[in-house]
């Protein structure tokens, strides 16, 4: 990996980072629980996922930026990981399973509708 390539994946984590803790601080104070604003920035990160696979880049420095860089700080799966062994720890199984659930179809779907826009239009 050359040094441009690592400039470009640190401008796209940098700006992947800065929108995810306005979307996660903004919904914290409306919705009041950790849980749905994770699945929040999940969804949105599977959507805008969509769409770049729907654009198709050939260009290697856009794909740097925005799939390794913006996306890969963006998402938050490690977070997900967390929150649902906390749900395990806790012994709170069925929760457990509908958090799980409801994240990867809403994120297929979301990823989909993404891919579907672009796509399609």
């Amino acid at each position: 990996m050359d040094f441009s390539s690592i400039c470009i994946i640190l401008i796209g984590t940098t700006f992947g980072l800065i929108l995810r803790i306005l979307i996660k601080n903004n919904f914290k104070k409306s919705i009041g629980f950790d849980i749905q604003n994770t699945s929040i920035v999940n969804f949105l990160s599977a959507f805008f996922l969509g769409i770049l696979v729907a654009l198709n880049f050939i260009n290697n420095e856009i794909l740097v930026l925005f799939y390794s860089g913006f996306l890969g700080c963006f998402s938050t799966f490690s977070t997900f990981i967390y929150q649902l062994f906390i749900l395990f720890k806790k012994r709170e199984f069925l929760r457990l399973f509908f958090h799980y659930i409801e994240v990867i179809i809403f994120s297929f779907i979301f990823f989909y509708l993404g891919y579907f826009l672009i796509y399609f239009f």
